[in-house]
């Protein structure tokens, strides 16, 4: 009996060292990849650069990048990724990021010939992007770059797909899909929050901000529907659909969700718990415009849930304020004494919705089946 605990002991050892191997493994071939990433990267964009500078104000012709490419054929046979259409895209590369990355190109005039090597010898780093998004940066392949550039306007439009390719390994077929289905304004597109200056967690950051869009459609309201509670008494009614609208990850806790300070009563439109998130998310309803009072109240209500009901191991509650349309001026100014996280978002009723859409929404019964 002892010898087989013995014999079990030792197979429970070598599945254990296996384990350990494997992990070890995969993590250096995981640094390996991302090392020569970067390698390529920085080559092309630095290639960008030189090409940048010689084509767009420099001596070249018009089809001086055909014949280059060319000659690189020539004199490296079985060169890849240097056709004539990709030396373009690393010029494209190097143009769309130039002024966003420190290393923009070194000083010259349309008289002034470049040394090359002075390009690759200087590091390319960035002095405007945190630690996160520019390692998801490093992490991407030139394919996934070349799809974002071509289909995005915003740097933040840009660094969502980034961050989303780097964590969850897109390839660039997956990219072009959610380039085409433009996940970015359909997911975690919110403009104005202050997360900026009350999330420290970068990671946690950029989860929140994908978490929250900037628009909602909420078809189940009307714009008859003109008084608050009736309006979240719409929203209680529909929240399969309501959830449906922010996300599967959050769960709903309840509305008028009752909260007691100093023995005096306070009461939240809607509270969440996003699982994605792990903190408590309220959302307080605005049939109208958005208003500077509005801010006031939703940071003591956050106050009073980091205090009273959040759990010691979740992350700090958010507030979502949702109106029917805003100024981005007042929302910045009115963000600008606040403490706590939270956004504004505006919504959509059904009678704002383009007829297309309307005609393209499910009817009560097909989302009773889909629910």
């Amino acid at each position: 009996m002892e010898k087989k605990e013995d014999s079990n002991l030792i197979i429970s050892q070598y599945v254990l060292a296996v384990k350990e191997i494997k992990n070890a493994i995969i993590d250096s071939r995981y640094r390996a990849a991302r090392s020569v990433n970067k390698e390529v990267l920085s080559l092309y964009y630095w290639v960008g650069n030189y090409v940048s500078v010689n084509s767009r104000i420099g001596k070249w012709n018009t089809n001086a990048i055909s014949v280059i490419s060319k000659l690189l054929q020539q004199e490296l046979p079985g060169l890849t990724g240097f056709s004539e259409t990709n030396i373009k895209n690393m010029r494209i590369f190097y143009e769309a990021w130039c002024h966003v990355l420190n290393n923009k190109s070194i000083n010259y005039n349309s008289t002034t010939d470049i040394e090359f090597k002075d390009l690759l010898n200087r590091q390319m780093a960035s002095a405007d992007l945190n630690d996160n998004d520019w390692e998801c940066f490093l992490n991407v392949g030139f394919s996934n770059h070349r799809e974002i550039i071509r289909k995005t306007s915003t740097l933040e439009e840009r660094l969502f797909y980034i961050r989303r390719c780097s964590k969850e390994f897109w390839n660039v077929e997956t990219t072009k899909f959610h380039l085409k289905e433009d996940l970015y304004h359909k997911e975690g597109s919110i403009q104005q929050t202050n997360f900026d200056k009350t999330l420290e967690e970068p990671d946690f950051k950029q989860r929140a901000l994908e978490s929250f869009k900037e628009e909602y459609h909420l078809d189940f309201i009307n714009n008859d529907d003109m008084n608050e509670r009736i309006i979240e008494q719409k929203v209680v009614q529909n929240i399969k659909k309501f959830i449906m609208a922010f996300g599967p990850e959050f769960s709903f806790m309840g509305n008028q969700y009752r909260l007691e300070v100093s023995g005096q009563e306070f009461f939240i439109d809607l509270l969440f718990f996003s699982r994605r998130l792990k903190c408590l998310v309220a959302f307080e309803l605005k049939r109208g415009e958005f208003k500077p009072e509005y801010t006031g109240k939703m940071n003591f209500y956050l106050a009073a849930l980091d205090k009273y009901v959040k759990l010691p191991d979740e992350n700090p509650s958010i507030g979502i304020i949702l109106c029917k349309s805003k100024n981005e001026e007042i929302v910045e100014l009115s963000f600008s004494d606040t403490s706590k996280p939270m956004g504004v978002s505006t919504y959509r009723t059904s009678q704002d919705l383009p007829e297309h859409f309307r005609k393209a929404l499910p009817n009560i019964e097909d989302l009773k089946r889909l629910l």
